[in-house]
């Protein structure tokens, strides 16, 4: 601490100091430089014993009396053994805490900070998309400071057999967010989503789930294989699950699908409302290969089924579940697929391996999104960006390969 007595400034030095630094006394220092001028306290840690320096604010918002009253209570501090600027810190912390920083905005911050680290352009988009579908509407409103090991399960146990792959991805992304939200301050103790040493002793190891567990949903890692499958066999009921792949819609949709709804030539299907679960028209933009399905269809067309695009074998009736699942399974080589399970591959797709708004997927869906996105919608903007995504899962599951 500084040997002189404190008050030697008059405030006239302080404003007419244009370079150079001038002690008041107390280890309160003013320093001028490149036209910055800045209160100093310098002092040697009682923690450390190495020199340190706080800045005080700048000289011409922070007054003499001001900067004086500062300065006391940091020489308070180190009567008190006590590091000044550690002190302030903490305070800092703490305040961060007290207001609450939610997960969301955490999550939101780190992608920020972390998108110039990543090689892959379309990390940040895919990071969003995966915490919208799977973490943001359990807790991404909860402040991160009061999180625990419960609020991490509810999370991952609805997923962690069924989409282990993607649970695993899912916990160790909250895990990141956590301990970033630690370093800011945001909250304190252990992370509830470390896997070593903690929820590797509540949940079952992801390699020997994946192991062991059959999944209802496709994985998107056989879904080319499966669509190829499908296009071999030649059914109805195979080319039936192909235009429901394609389309991303739930299979009394298609099944109910009658020629009236399809345009081709600006390649439209158009739901309407009474077929909707929302009760709402949906308009699906058709790919290539969608549209690959119904040409093939038409060439099978009989006029006792003039209406029905995928009619069973009586009479004015469409397919049954029964038919598409069999066709599926056959296809898979698994009983234990389901052809709604083809919408979950869909949206697994989007979120793990594309960039495209988690917003535009669940519109693909026929989900209910929020007033704004639904406004944009209606103008047609979602709607062409959901032709690019359709088009471009198409060709994930029917690669040029497999054509």
């Amino acid at each position: 601490m500084s040997r002189l007595a404190p008050n030697r400034l008059t405030a006239r030095q302080v404003a007419t100091l244009k370079d150079g630094a001038l002690a008041d006394g107390g280890s309160l220092w003013v320093v001028a430089k490149g036209g910055s001028k800045v209160w100093s306290f310098r002092y040697t840690s009682p923690k450390t014993g190495k020199r340190r320096e706080m800045g005080l604010g700048s000289a011409f918002d922070v007054s003499l009396q001001e900067a004086r009253r500062r300065a006391t209570e940091c020489r308070q501090a180190l009567l008190d053994d006590l590091d000044p600027l550690e002190a302030r810190r903490e305070e800092e912390r703490a305040a961060k805490r007290e207001a609450g920083v939610t997960f969301r905005e955490a999550a939101e911050r780190y992608i920020t900070e972390q998108t110039p680290a990543w090689r892959d352009r379309k990390g940040p988009s895919i990071w969003l998309g995966s915490l919208r579908l799977n973490v943001f509407p359990g807790i991404g409103d909860r402040a991160v400071n009061t999180i625990d090991t419960e609020d991490v399960l509810s999370v991952l146990r609805p997923i962690w057999n069924e989409k282990t792959e993607t649970a695993s991805r899912v916990r160790g992304r909250i895990e990141h967010i956590l301990d970033y939200a630690r370093t800011h301050g945001w909250r304190e103790g252990e992370n509830p989503a470390r896997w070593k040493g903690h929820l590797a002793a509540i949940l079952p190891a992801p390699s020997k789930v994946a192991k062991v567990e059959h999944h209802a949903a496709t994985d998107r890692k056989d879904i080319a294989r499966v669509m190829a499958a499908l296009a071999a066999s030649g059914g109805i009921a195979a080319k039936a699950v192909r235009f429901t792949c394609f389309t991303a819609a739930r299979s009394g949709e298609i099944r109910s699908a009658t020629w009236d709804e399809i345009d081709l030539d600006t390649r439209v299907w158009t739901v309407p409302a009474h077929k909707m679960k929302a009760g709402r028209e949906h308009r699906v933009p058709l790919s290539p290969q969608a549209v690959e399905v119904l040409q093939e269809v038409l060439v099978l067309r009989d006029r006792r089924f003039a209406d029905l695009i995928f009619p069973g074998h009586k009479a004015g009736r469409p397919l049954s579940d029964v038919a598409l699942s069999k066709a599926l399974h056959v296809a898979s080589k698994s009983r234990d697929v389901t052809v709604h399970g083809l919408r979950s591959t869909f949206r697994d797709w989007a979120a793990e391996d594309t960039d495209y708004p988690h917003e535009v997927a669940e519109m693909a869906l026929a989900h209910a999104v929020g007033n704004k996105v639904e406004a944009a919608y209606r103008r047609g903007d979602l709607f062409e960006k959901r032709r690019g995504m359709m088009a471009d899962w198409a060709a994930f599951a029917c690669p040029p390969s497999a054509q």
